[in-house]
């Protein structure tokens, strides 16, 4: 069977984060963007982050951070991994993984065909691409929003990009969405929360039940 790789994003407790590691997940996410219900302090998520450490990649998220905050958070938490999530250039994600040295994620936001033309200037600098939907008019999050997109538009993209599937996924949708889209990972965030930033263990527990059964269907 292939393998996928399930990333839960936007944990602030050990509770979730326990939850998550429980469910098999290959990358934990930890949200530095204070306008996000999911924002958490570098020093927080360091001590969360241990609990996962030789079980779970853990993924640093921030939204056009400057130096001084990435610094922090690398000093802090060491994370295994970096995801740009704003409107930073192919230009920055090349600086960022140079002078941390760690691998980047970079988030592109997707609604049509046209938007996936972006990713042309980030291959073969960015180390994974991950698709989220547009946020919707007048959110200020560029993700987490519980919304998706047409992941049909995939299949225009080369097949060798490695990318996450993320925006609205849930229990609910997920066997769909890697029916359709067919990726190697998937990014869950918004879609195992009973409220804006509350992650509920259960629902977390109900999303890898679920697509373990549609990556066992994909298989089949």
């Amino acid at each position: 069977m292939d393998t996928l790789d399930i990333k839960i994003c936007g944990l602030k407790t050990p509770e979730a984060i326990a939850a998550a590691l429980g469910g098999g997940a290959s990358h934990v996410g930890f949200i530095f963007f204070p306008k996000s219900p999911r924002h958490i302090e570098p020093e927080d998520a360091a001590t969360l982050r241990e609990a996962a450490r030789g079980k779970a990649l853990a993924v640093a998220v921030t939204v056009d951070a400057d130096d001084g905050l990435l610094d922090r958070i690398v000093a802090a938490m060491r994370p295994d991994m970096l995801q740009l999530h704003g409107r930073e250039t192919a230009e920055r994600v090349a600086a960022v993984k140079a002078r941390y040295d760690l691998p980047v994620i970079k988030a592109l936001s997707v609604r049509e065909a046209a938007d996936l033309e972006a990713i042309g200037p980030y291959q073969g600098i960015a180390d994974r691409f991950l698709f989220d939907a547009k946020p919707p008019k007048g959110s200020e999050l560029p993700g987490g929003n519980g919304v998706s997109f047409d992941w049909s538009l995939l299949s225009a993209i080369p097949a060798d990009t490695d990318y996450f599937l993320s925006g609205g996924l849930n229990a609910g949708n997920i066997s769909e969405a890697l029916r359709v889209a067919a990726p190697r990972a998937i990014d869950v965030s918004s879609g195992v929360e009973s409220a804006p930033g509350t992650k509920d263990p259960a629902l977390i527990e109900a999303f890898f039940r679920a697509a373990r059964a549609g990556r066992a269907h994909r298989a089949a």
